[in-house]
């Protein structure tokens, strides 16, 4: 298999839509059992050897996991009570996916109300009545797993570099995209919102403190190619024009970012040095120009 295999989101993007609600299901009925966690790290997914999990959820006096299998291509619900359950992975509407799941999750004594109306997508059809979205390419959701898990290598390296507060390498289900934020400790002004379907205040816990944050998407809107991101918030002055490297590297006006084609990365000769010449550049800039206090926050060099 590849290291780091194509990704053209135009021949996945129907996969890509199914795929990001069948996401947003497991990770709202992670969401539903959950304490709140600041900046809702309590919501997302991490990477495992075959796909991406929930970790353990609490369920009156029991445990209970959803694994996605991008190699099988499973939902699997594990209890600790030994007992579980498998809802496959293949073409059919998300009505019929959430049906299937809710279902499997009542017959293991797990029964869960979520919330069925979509986040961050600007089309929210709930959960249950959606059977416009039904695409789903096994080869594709693999690669895309791929790709996250070794994307996640690289940031968790990145993440070494930095003692300050910093979110886990974790995979936020609404974007939805693979992430790693560092933090300079400092408020920050309140955030606009406006993001659809997202009520404001989450997004504004979200950036209450000044933040350096990148990570991987698929692509959609204005960049229409998996990519990797960089941004602060909020932004200091200068950091549009600052240079980013790679060459390949450049600021989004759309966006407010900066965007890093993942084929830059994909086709390089070294994947990984190349990914992490664009972490630490772009964060270079963005905590040099916000006046970070980088000897308290950055580990120095082995």
């Amino acid at each position: 298999m590849e290291t780091w295999p194509a990704l053209p989101l135009e021949d996945w993007s129907d996969t890509h839509a199914t795929l990001q609600l069948w996401l947003q299901i497991a990770g709202k009925i992670r969401l539903a059992r959950s304490p709140w966690i600041n900046h809702s790290w309590h919501a997302t997914f991490y990477l495992t050897a075959r796909g991406l999990t929930t970790s353990p959820i609490a369920h009156d006096g029991r445990t209970f996991e959803l694994r996605f299998d991008f190699i099988a291509h499973q939902l699997i619900v594990e209890v600790s009570d030994g007992r579980s359950a498998r809802v496959a992975l293949d073409a059919r509407p998300v009505s019929s996916f959430y049906a299937d799941l809710m279902a499997k999750l009542d017959s293991l004594g797990l029964g869960v109300r979520i919330h069925r109306r979509p986040n961050e997508v600007a089309e929210a059809i709930p959960f249950d009545r959606d059977q416009v979205h039904c695409a789903y390419d096994p080869e594709y959701a693999n690669r895309y797993w791929r790709i996250l898990a070794q994307s996640a290598c690289v940031l968790t390296e990145f993440r070494s570099r930095f003692i300050g507060k910093c979110s886990p390498v974790h995979f936020f289900w609404g974007g939805p995209d693979l992430a790693v934020t560092r933090f300079s400790g400092r408020r920050a002004p309140q955030h606009p919102g406006g993001i659809p379907n997202l009520p404001d205040w989450v997004t504004r816990e979200a950036y209450s403190h000044e933040v350096s944050s990148a990570g991987f998407w698929a692509g959609g809107g204005p960049i229409l190619y998996p990519a990797f991101y960089s941004y602060a918030y909020p932004e200091p002055p200068g950091f549009a024009s600052a240079r980013a490297r790679p060459d390949a590297a450049f600021f989004s006006d759309a966006l407010r970012e900066f965007i890093l084609p993942y084929d830059a990365v994909r086709l390089s000769p070294a994947p990984e040095a190349t990914l992490l010449e664009f972490l630490q550049s772009t964060y270079d800039s963005a905590a040099d120009l916000a006046q970070w206090d980088r000897l308290a926050l950055d580990r120095p060099p082995a």
